[in-house]
């Protein structure tokens, strides 16, 4: 039993030194190339003037305008022509026994 504990351990001991003595690549870090723009060239040619537009479209209809002010009083009208004259009415029956005494008028001072 001792020797089967001995022998794993001795396999990852040799395992560990060997990975260890792996040569590593180095890495190399090179610093980006920073370009310097030179002075401006000429101004260039003007452009052609571009096309007309399309139209626009129709707008929506407006709302609906307030109500106006009430307008001034007409004139007066002309007077109508006087009416004919009516028919004559029946006479009166006579009356019983029956007195009717009409105050005189209170004098004025």
């Amino acid at each position: 039993m001792k020797h089967t504990i001995i022998l794993p351990a001795a396999l990852i001991a040799l395992a560990t030194l060997t990975l260890a003595a792996c040569d590593r690549p180095t890495v190399v870090n090179t610093p980006p190339v920073v370009t310097v723009p030179g002075p401006a060239g000429p101004t260039g040619a003007t452009g052609n003037t571009g096309s007309t537009g399309s139209t626009g479209g129709t707008g929506a209809m407006g709302g609906t305008g307030a109500t106006g002010g009430t307008g001034a009083t007409g004139g007066t009208g002309a007077t109508g022509d006087t009416g004919s004259t009516g028919a004559q009415g029946q006479r009166g029956a006579t009356g019983g026994d029956t007195i009717v005494i009409v105050p005189n008028p209170p004098a004025s001072r």
